[in-house]
Formats: structure tokens, sequence, C-alpha cells
């Protein structure tokens, strides 16, 4: 049975009274008794203590869990201890934590702000370990590629590890090694995740109106293309290209020749992090160079390119000796397509200038609306917020995107995945800024950045070539649009015009005419049932139920239910929707 499709009890709806716990237990995709399912179920333990211990803290709010099913939980912990539990699961819930960090729809606030500052504290493995991967993904040993291979890593984590070398001829490179069984655990513990979610989806109302399940699947997809370092290669070589009119930044470019799926060289970024510069350097070298060029190539980088690195934080970015801003570890790397950037450019420029309806439109138009939407509630607390924004320069953007998103989910509209991303990229970019140059007025170099991208858009429209574009898409207009007139009028006075609306099976009214037309026939059937015992009550067929004919009766017994069950089901329901069409009314 495929991981993403409900149980075989369960074709859509849930039975009443299931958990969480019976639901994953039910969507296990491996058969019982095998060694496989022993170890999931492992994990999946490790992961319902984590759910239970945090029910009550909003994290996994309306989940119906269980606590019996599994013993000695531990009490409930605070947004600390939510970040070092995730880190004891693993590699995959550290990405997670990462990813979590970037939703406050999901989250709340001192949750996400705790897994900003998560860090990975991970021991290192042998050598000799990262030693065979290198010479299983290049094809030699590690003698004969390096001149020098330092045996101390320069940084571990729970992926990767990475180790100072130099080649042959003299260069100094950075190698980055994914460690054994890395892919394999994070496959095996999205799976996992993916059967919480699928339950989570059905069973309560943050997973219906956030989609858990889709979700992870684009943390999956983002998380395996971190995984190969071929793509992040081409995503160093790719940002080094794109961000060469910023002087004062630097991305160090990839080593193709030993670069693989699972090794990465790239040169050496020497430098300092951008969070542990001396109050020495900072007094005599200016670092408000190196912030404002950060915040322009990568307002450049998102709505030029289209490319958005959510993770900018301080331990990827380091402060050369020659005074250059080296940026690396681009594994995570999201793409938006041109209209969708387009809406998000115009989406930034109305908050900037505190147009508070503009940016609830354009929010409205990239979004979901769900039923439970509140468009009055919705437009109200946006247009406030926007005004607190604009009216106090001390506003981070970052922080406004990801209210927008709060607002957006508490109201009822789901909203991309790239909006949240943003809001995480501006605010990673602020903090790092401030670590740079705590009086940098990052906001203005904002507001003058999106200008220019503006006119650079503007002044790209009106290129020749895309003049010329427009030109014969209006001739083309003139020579057909007369032609394909008299076409339609030559229709509509042989009434043959027809017209075809399409999206009418999703719709609620399809469904509305659906329940109505079953309602008219069960009815239907009542009355044929109720009419046939009543003419059998004369004729005698031998057997009897309370002194009548038992055909006759038990005809009569099923009439009466199904006319009482169409009268329960219409009171009912539709006293339901009364009261949810007042609600929105208030």
């Amino acid at each position: 049975m495929p991981l993403d499709s409900p149980p075989h009890h369960l074709p859509g709806r849930t039975l009443p009274g299931t958990t969480v716990l019976e639901f994953c237990l039910n969507t296990t995709p491996v058969a019982p008794g095998s060694p496989s399912l022993v170890k999931g179920m492992n994990r999946r333990s490790q992961i319902l203590r984590l759910l239970l211990r945090y029910r009550n803290s909003g994290v996994f709010s309306g989940m119906n869990l269980d606590a019996r099913a599994v013993h000695d939980v531990p009490p409930e912990g605070n947004p600390e201890q939510f970040v070092t539990d995730l880190e004891s699961l693993g590699p995959t819930f550290v990405k997670l934590g990462q990813m979590l960090s970037t939703r406050p729809d999901m989250v709340p606030v001192e949750f996400a702000t705790a897994l900003e500052r998560m860090q990975e504290k991970v021991a290192p493995i042998p050598v000799e370990r990262i030693a065979q991967i290198i010479e299983q993904e290049l094809g030699a040993s590690v003698s004969k590629l390096f001149a020098s291979f330092d045996p101390v890593p320069l940084g571990c984590a729970s992926i990767a590890q990475v180790h100072r070398a130099q080649l042959h001829d003299g260069r100094e490179v950075a190698v980055k090694v994914q460690k054994p069984e890395v892919a394999a655990q994070l496959r095996s513990d999205l799976e996992v995740l993916r059967s919480f979610a699928l339950a989570a989806d059905h069973l309560t109302q943050v997973g219906r109106r956030v989609r858990l399940r889709d979700w992870l699947n684009e943390f999956a997809k983002t998380l395996m293309q971190e995984l190969d370092y071929q793509a992040e290669a081409e995503n160093l070589q790719r940002f080094g290209q794109h961000l060469k009119p910023f002087k004062p930044l630097w991305v160090p470019q990839p080593i193709w020749d030993y670069c693989s799926h699972r090794v990465l060289t790239m040169e050496l970024a020497n430098g300092v992090r951008v969070d542990m510069i001396p109050d020495v350097r900072r007094t005599e070298e200016p670092m408000a160079p190196l912030a404002a060029a950060l915040i322009r190539g990568y307002i450049d980088q998102i709505f030029v390119h289209g490319e958005i690195h959510a993770d900018p934080h301080p331990g990827n970015l380091r402060v050369t000796p020659q005074g250059r801003l080296a940026i690396f570890d681009l594994g995570m790397v999201a793409h938006m397509p041109p209209r969708l950037r387009e809406r998000l450019l115009k989406l930034l420029f109305a908050a900037v200038d505190g147009r508070g309806e503009e940016v609830a439109d354009e929010i409205i138009g990239i979004s979901t609306r769900l039923e439970s939407f509140d468009e009055e509630r919705y437009l109200r607390e946006t247009g406030q917020m926007i005004a607190r924004y604009a009216a106090n320069t001390s506003f981070s953007e970052g922080r406004v995107v990801l209210d927008l998103v709060r607002i957006a989910t508490a109201s009822g509209l789901r909203t991309p995945p790239e909006l949240s991303l943003l809001g995480k990229a501006l605010l990673n970019l602020e903090t790092v800024c401030r670590l740079l140059s705590p009086d940098l007025d990052t906001r203005r170099i904002v507001e003058k950045q999106l200008q220019h991208v503006m006119r650079a858009r503007l002044k790209k429209s009106l290129s020749a070539a895309n003049l010329a574009s427009e030109a014969m898409e209006i001739q083309q207009l003139l020579r057909e649009g007369p032609r394909k007139m008299s076409d339609i009028l030559a229709l509509l006075a042989e009434n043959r015009l027809q017209m075809k609306v399409t999206g009418l099976e999703e719709s609620r009214l399809m469904e509305n005419l659906q329940k109505i037309a079953n309602r008219v026939s069960a009815g239907i059937v009542t009355a044929a049932l109720i009419l046939a015992a009543a003419m059998m009550m004369k004729v005698d067929t031998g057997w009897h139920l309370f002194g009548y004919p038992a055909i006759a009766f038990t005809l009569m017994l099923i009439g009466v239910a199904l006319g009482l069950g169409i009268i329960l089901s219409a009171l009912i329901f539709d006293r339901r929707a009364r009261s949810k069409e007042e609600r929105g009314h208030r």
C-alpha cells in the first residue's frame, strides 16, 4: 500500500475515536514480524514520545494522542528543551527543526525563535572512514588526490564532515564528505514522518489547514537535494556568477574534478565567523560595506534570479583576511517561478509603502482559500500590522513577512512555502547585518535595492527584443481579431455558440447538487417501500410479525427508518450550514 494513501478501512475519512498512533500503526508499509518493522516501531515510539511531550505546548496542538500508548512519557518541556530533543533524534530532525523555524503558522513564536538558534553538536567520525568514502567516490586514495589532508575536521555536522586539504598544485581546499548511512537513515525517518503527517492531515485541524503531508513532501525533496553535493557545487558556481557585481562578496568555487554526489571539494574560505569578529578589527576595518553588499546581493538573487538561500546564518559566512565576505554551504536553495517572484516583489513594495489592503490582496492572490477563511478578520489584522510596520522604522522586514504568514494561516489561508522562506531569509540577513554593523539602516538598503530591482525589470521590459515581441503580438491581434470576431458572430447567429465551464466537478456546487440528488433518490425509494408495504398488507404470505404479513411489515420498517434518516440528516446538516453561515457574517 502506498504510504501517501489512506489505509484500507479509511477511504478519505477516519473512524470515530481513531488516534494518531492507531492511524500511523495502520499505515505501516512493512510486513508484520520483519526486522524493519521492529526498527520502524522503535523509531515511531521515539517520535510519538516527542509528540506527547509537547502536545500541550502549541507545537502539535489538535492531535488526538493517547498517552497510554507509550510508557514513561517525559514531562512537558520548554522551547530550549524542544531543540535539544530534536537534535537527539538525529540529522532528519535537525533539518526538520531548521525548516520549522520558517513556519510561524505551524509552531508558536517562542519555539520558532529557539529553533532559529539550533546548532548541530556532533562528534566526528574517524578519519579512516572519511578516507574510505573519498576513495569510493573519487576512485583514488587520499594520498594520491591531495598533497596533504588534515585528519582533524574543520567542522562536523550530523550529515557531513569537513576537512582541510591541499591540492598538488598548492591550492588549499575544503573537502566536505557525507557520512556513511546518512541517506538511508534520512529516507527511513521521512517514511515514518509521512505516516504521522498523513494521520495529522486526517485527524487534526492544523493538518487540514496546513496540509502537513504536502509540506513534508517539499521538505523531503529539499533534503534529498541537499544530500546531492553535485547540486550544491552547481549552486556555488551559479551564486558565484550572480554575485560577481557585488565586489565585497565572495563565493568559494568547486573543484569539479574532486566532486561527486557524496564529496564536495571547494576553495578554502579562510576567515572569522561574522559573530566572532574581534572588536579591534571592527574599529580598524568598517564592516558596513560588507553588510550592505550582502543585503543587496541576496535581494538581487531572490527577485532577479529567483533563488532563495534560506539559511545565511553566521556559521555559513566568514570575513576573509582580504576584507571580503565569504558565503558557502549552499545546499538548501529554493527556486521561485517568475510569476510568483513578481507577486512577492509587489507585496514587499506595498508593505514598505504601508499599503495594507494591497498586501492583503497580493497574499490572497497567491494563497489557497480554505473553507474556514475569514476574509474580514484577515483584512483587518493585515491592515493593522502593516500600519504598525510603516509607522515603526525598527520593524524587521523578515519578521513582517513571517507575521503575514501567521495571520493568513490563522484566518484560513494556506500560503505558498516560498513566502515563509522569503521571511526566513530576510530575517537571517538582518541578524547577520546586525552582527557586522549594528548601526546599519537595513530597512533603507532593502528599500533602495527593491527599487533598483524594479527599475531593472522595467528597463528589461523596454528592451528592443521585448518591445519587438510585444509589437508582434499586437500585429497578430490586429490581423486575426476581425476574423475571430466574425466567426463568433456567425456562430451566435446560427445558435451554435457553446461555452465550456471547467472546474465544476470539483466545486461545492456539484457537491451540493449531488447531495440533493441523493436525498431525492432516497425519498423516492422510501415512498416506494411504504407504498409497496401498504399494498402487500392484504396479501397473506403465511409468515406474520405482530399479526401483520412479515414481508409487508419488514418493508414498512425499512421505509420508516429511511424516512426518519432523511429527516434527521436534513435537520442536522442544514442547521450546521446555517450556523456556519451566521458565523461568517459576524
